[in-house]
């Protein structure tokens, strides 16, 4: 019969402590587990010179060395006032402790149950202070904080236990003696393995601390991009629906503009048709993933370059002074990079009014034979009013939009005190299409009253679609 009653809640938290117990002092105990050097990269000792630094970084291991030779000299001064032969008395009372305090160095879980064990037998060959002498009881308790720092509170928890029990059957086996060290070594023991857990949590919250700043901060870096990376296909869904929609119409329309048109020209148009509402309908299909709930499409076309001048005289009226540059010969560019251009100054002047009040920038727009160069510089804050500060966001918003176009992007201070935003977006140069649009306009009076009416009906199917 299988056993399905639970463990009481007693049982499974002193299971917890004795599996603790286990895991601290007894699996592994004499593993070899060397003391790690300092850290060199604190904020003092990163201003020393690198030779310095480097000998720094053996702190640590130079303090317990020098705990180790103190504890040998204590024991040496007590080696004089007792009544075994002194050899011995320097080997139990001055070398094996000194020994024990090193041990802690590359095994100190090994370290704390040697430093228990000799601890009977100091108490017995001395005639001083039972149990501890004043070198062992330096040794033991030097031997306590090392383990301790270099594991967890609870195995320092365990150790203090285990040395006050200790402490307590050798004063209860030996008898009472008025010059009895048990009490004293608890007291002082107790409050330095407090200090050291208390150090060690802080350092451990410190630590956590810092890794969650780092998941945050990823975290949110990537949350930005995938909102940007949203909002970018949510405008191309709305530019390309619009152009894919015109493929469809005027694929529709097109066999009305030519007299007796010969049945593979119509069914190539039936087919264009077909494939840009095809295309239209998958395009939709994916990108609605994107879309919230409560999204609405705008009434009005996406801004372009020909509407900066109303996005200037915006930040003109929000207090910053803009001056707009532009060279060459302004042309009509695709949509999408109209709009992305349009994006990338817009939040460049954000920045700047957010990051920098009471600057100037200036707007360059260069019209060049490979593509569109943009370049937004501000100069540096000035008046009474305080930058916000910012979490980059902005900038991660105009790499995502410039890298979608194969572009290239930089973003750096200036030596004045400002910053400069600098883009290249290439752009393939257009066709010639004068002729095009000359057979379109000479076609437009055959079209009939009909092909109207079935331009406006598709017009609704394709939008409904």
């Amino acid at each position: 019969m299988t056993e399905t009653k639970s463990r009481s809640p007693e049982y499974r938290a002193a299971a917890g402590a004795l599996g603790s117990l286990r895991q601290d002092l007894f699996r592994n105990a004499f593993a070899y587990r060397p003391l790690e050097r300092m850290r060199t990269d604190g904020s003092l000792v990163r201003r020393l010179p690198e030779r310095m630094r480097e000998r720094v970084a053996w702190t640590p291991q130079a303090l317990v060395g020098a705990a180790a030779l103190f504890v040998a000299l204590m024991g040496l001064v007590s080696a004089d006032s007792v009544r075994l032969h002194f050899m011995l008395d320097v080997i139990v009372l001055a070398l094996f402790p000194a020994i024990t305090v090193l041990m802690t160095l590359v095994r100190p879980v090994g370290a704390f149950w040697i430093s228990m064990a000799l601890t009977p037998l100091t108490a017995f060959a001395n005639g001083g202070p039972w149990p501890w002498t004043p070198s062992t009881f330096l040794s033991h308790l030097t031997v306590l904080v090392v383990v301790a720092a270099r594991t967890r509170p609870r195995a320092a928890a365990w150790m203090w236990g285990f040395t006050v029990l200790l402490g307590a059957a050798l004063e209860n086996f030996g008898g009472w003696h008025p010059t009895s060290t048990v009490n004293a070594f608890a007291v002082v023991s107790a409050f330095a393995l407090l200090v050291v857990a208390v150090v060690q949590i802080r350092r451990d919250a410190e630590r956590e601390v810092t890794v969650q700043r780092t998941v945050t901060a990823v975290e949110r870096d990537r949350r930005t991009l995938l909102e940007e990376r949203t909002t970018i296909a949510r405008e191309l869904h709305d530019v390309v629906a619009h152009h894919m929609s015109v493929v469809a119409i005027q694929a529709e329309a097109a066999p009305y503009r030519v007299e007796n048109p010969p049945p593979e020209l119509e069914q190539a148009f039936v087919t264009i048709r077909e494939n840009a509402v095809a295309a239209l309908t998958e395009l939709r299909r994916v990108l609605g993933v994107v879309r919230a709930e409560d999204y609405q499409a705008p009434d009005a076309p996406q801004p372009t370059l020909a509407q900066l001048d109303g996005l200037l005289a915006n930040v003109r009226e929000a207090g910053l002074e803009t001056e707009k540059t532009i060279t060459g010969a302004v042309r009509e560019l695709p949509q999408g990079v109209e709009l992305s251009a349009y994006r990338i100054i817009q939040e460049a002047l954000s920045n700047t009014l957010r990051h920098a009040p009471g600057a100037t920038a200036k707007v360059e727009i260069g019209y060049v034979l490979g593509g569109l160069g943009l370049r937004v510089v501000n100069g540096p804050p000035t008046g009474p009013v305080k930058p916000s500060p910012g979490a980059g966001h902005g900038i991660t918003g105009m790499r995502e939009r410039v890298a979608m176009l194969d572009g290239d992007m930089t973003a750096e201070p200036t030596a004045e005190g400002g910053y400069e935003i600098t883009v290249f977006i290439p752009v393939q140069p257009a066709r010639d299409t004068d002729e095009t649009h000359e057979s379109d306009e000479s076609d437009e009076s055959h079209e009939s009253h009909e092909t109207h009416k079935t331009h406006e009906m598709h017009k609704a199917q394709v939008e409904q679609a």
